[in-house]
């Protein structure tokens, strides 16, 4: 690999303040300037969602009419919410609001994972203002939150009584036994989740105490926040299989007839077993005199509708119904459909030609399923698309699972929830509130060390690119020096920074710029190999190619270090031409596969995700593209460049993916040496090199484009 200049630039590990304390104190302070200034007069200019970047920007919210709760009573339970018919009553001091804009909140932040407790009540607080300036009116959580999410929404509706956050409360299967079991009926998991139900059930009136457990949150809840509970969504996304393995065993299973809930002469096994649970968290809630609608987890892969042209077979295989899951007339609040549903998966929406023959046929299957749940109201309680470099699959009219600025997503999801009301739908829950990155997707999972990818944030993977709420990479953002040569070419200074998403470069360019240029990166010097076509440099692994006239790019790794290998067999008849000895940085959105019905066969389907961005990436320009990944401003280049894209698994410890016989391998990387090359001068600028880290840190920011879904929330519910 030769020597290494003298010219080494190191990331020290820096002191990290929690993310909590941070937060926490911003708010004092910020609440402190106000009180000075004499700026506390107006609600609009002391909220705390001013706290977060990008909020200040979006006017405050009109008055309107009041959302205040106004329950009714029946059958000797109060109710704040209602089906009725097809429509999900919310009663409200101005009358019933019958359609419900919404978001989905996780419970992780940067550096954590589900089982973790990392949302500080700072934030929480911020967080619920900020909803509530966005038009959004209920929070949806999957499990019970730690007391400090009751506390803060409980505080912010009496501070705000007029404009309170409703809430969808979500109980989770504990853990995964009824896979490995193959059975919903096991004892283990049946009592597993009868006990989060019940505490779930306390919980949301400020009665549990119970102590942490691995996975389980622990705590004393004492805040009462039925008041402005909207409702129960039990369960979750079944495994098809599993559930059809349950069904077999549980084949004689007796029907539901319990006094809130019972099941149909037709319910599957599966679907007696959640009218059961329902029926216990019924109980529960009866108890306190309260009547809440109640409805089980679904999504695509499990309505109850059939599909013939989706090419797979899981896909289609099992069918979950919820009019097979009724109440009585003891339980007032009733019941609705919950579909998880998303505009780009699955397939069918491809290729049934009944959805492909109204235009839009996401559109149409919302209104196929609205349909079929003729006596109940539906509410897509997940849909959104990510804002990332990365996508995972292709979807109809472009709405792709990533691949869009953070404009171009919000603007889609903005249009999806005016859709939603105007196909009378009774609501629609955007996923997510926030970036969350421990999140994963099929098509990037196997190029990573699972572990620890909730340290580093992978714009390649969109599934980390769903929030509203971006959770910017904020590391060791001081450049250093990591060469300076006056009249070096085809650089003669260059800066130098890493952070938790990308090593980010800002190049001076010699005199008479060139006009196009490779910057190469090597992250294991003991891996070498054929240059890159227009140089003779055999030490970089992974190469950015730069027309800098024409604007464009492409990034290339070394093909020793090409992800897709994990990826299984794919032909190189589908893969972009490279110079030999490496390849595209390309990501696989979809597997050949066949249409049932027609026999068509549909070729295996590739993203170009190498393909680079030009622009600026400022959240402050209103020109910004979000995917942008280098940008040339006279002679000055700057560039960043996601550590996937340099074959890191791991960049929080250095690990560097190395593919062997399908699987993934790690090597730790010294740094990265950054090269240049041009017109046939190769240019060695430095090292870059960091520390170790395993507490990441990040900004939060509300999203380019965010004034348009909140446009949206507020049409649809004409306030």
């Amino acid at each position: 690999m030769g020597d290494f200049p003298s010219h080494v630039v190191s990331m020290p590990a820096r002191p990290r303040f929690g993310r909590a304390r941070a937060t926490a104190f911003a708010v004092f302070a910020f609440a402190l300037c106000l009180t000075l200034s004499g700026a506390t007069s107006s609600p609009a200019l002391r909220s705390p969602a001013l706290l977060i970047a990008g909020m200040r920007e979006i006017p405050s919210p009109p008055t309107g009419t009041p959302w205040r709760p106004a329950p009714v009573a029946a059958s000797g339970l109060s109710m704040v919410a209602s089906a009725d018919g097809q429509q999900f009553v919310l009663h409200t001091a101005a009358g019933p609001r019958t359609f419900l804009p919404g978001v989905d909140l996780g419970n992780t932040t940067p550096g954590h994972v589900p089982a973790d407790v990392s949302i500080s009540a700072a934030q929480y607080r911020a967080w619920f203002a900020a909803m509530s300036w966005l038009g959004i009116r209920v929070v949806r959580i999957y499990d019970i939150h730690p007391p400090a999410f009751y506390q803060q929404l409980a505080a912010y509706n009496q501070a705000n009584p007029d404009r309170p956050l409703y809430v969808m409360q979500g109980v989770s299967l504990v853990g995964d036994a009824y896979i490995k079991k193959g059975n919903l009926f096991d004892p283990q998991v049946t009592d597993a989740f009868r006990q989060e139900l019940k505490d779930a059930a306390q919980a949301v009136s400020g009665k549990l105490a119970r102590t942490s457990l691995p996975g389980r949150v622990g705590g004393e809840w004492s805040a009462d926040i039925t008041p402005w509970l909207a409702g129960w969504l039990i369960g979750s996304e079944l495994d098809p299989a599993a559930a059809m393995a349950s069904d077999r065993k549980n084949a004689n299973a007796k029907a539901v007839t319990g006094r809130y809930f019972h099941s149909t002469s037709d319910a599957s096994p599966t679907e007696r077993w959640l009218a059961n649970r329902m029926n216990d968290l019924a109980g529960y809630e009866a108890a306190t005199k309260l009547s809440q609608p109640i409805a089980f987890v679904n999504w695509a892969t499990t309505d109850p509708l059939r599909h013939p042209e989706e090419p797979l077979r899981q896909e289609d295989q099992l069918q979950l119904d919820a009019n097979h899951v009724l109440p009585t007339a003891d339980w007032p609040a009733g019941t609705f459909a919950s579909y998880h549903a998303y505009p780009y998966y699955p397939d069918f929406l491809r290729y049934e030609p009944k959805l492909q023959a109204q235009g839009d046929p996401y559109l149409a299957y919302l209104k196929a399923l609205r349909d079929h749940h003729s006596t109940m109201p539906t509410i897509i309680t997940e849909f959104g698309v990510p804002s990332s470099i990365g996508s995972a699959h292709n979807g109809p009219l472009d709405r792709d699972q990533g691949n869009h600025t953070e404009v171009e997503a919000t603007r889609m999801t903005a249009g999806l929830l005016r859709d939603m009301r105007s196909a009378g739908l009774a609501g629609g829950f955007l996923f997510e509130w926030a970036d969350e990155w421990f999140r994963y997707t099929w098509n990037t999972v196997s190029h990573q060390v699972a572990n620890r990818r909730q340290l580093w944030h992978d714009p390649l993977t969109n599934e980390q690119g769903f929030g509203l709420l971006a959770m910017d990479a904020s590391g060791d953002t001081d450049s250093a020096k990591l060469m300076d040569a006056d009249g070096g070419w085809p650089a003669r200074r260059v800066d130098a920074h890493v952070d938790e998403s990308y090593l980010h470069l800002t190049v001076k360019l010699g005199d008479s710029r060139p006009g196009s240029l490779l910057l190469g990166f090597d992250p294991l010097p003991s891996l070498t190999g054929a240059p890159m076509a227009g140089s003779a440099d055999r030490r970089p692994d992974a190469i950015f190619a730069l027309n800098l006239v024409g604007h464009t790019g492409q990034a290339y790794v070394r093909e020793q270090l090409d992800p897709l290998q994990l990826d299984g067999d794919i032909p190189d008849s589908a893969r972009a031409q490279a110079p030999d000895g490496w390849r595209p940085y390309e990501l696989l959105v979809n597997r050949a596969q066949t249409v049932p019905t027609t026999g068509a066969k549909m070729p295996i389907e590739m993203q170009n995700a190498g393909l680079l961005q030009y622009g600026v990436w400022d959240p402050d320009n209103s020109n910004a593209d979000s995917r942008a990944l280098w940008h040339l401003d006279g002679d000055t280049l700057t560039v960043r460049v996601p550590w996937a894209m340099m074959a890191f698994a791991d960049p929080s410890s250095h690990a560097v993916g190395v593919p062997k016989s399908g699987k993934l391998t790690t090597q730790r990387s010294p740094g990265v040496t950054v090269t240049a090359s041009a017109s046939g001068t190769d240019q060695v600028i430095g090292n870059v090199t960091w520390d170790d880290w395993n507490q990441p840190r990040a900004t939060e920011r509300i999203k380019q484009g965010a004034d348009a879904f909140r446009d949206a929330a507020l049409a649809v519910t004409s306030d």
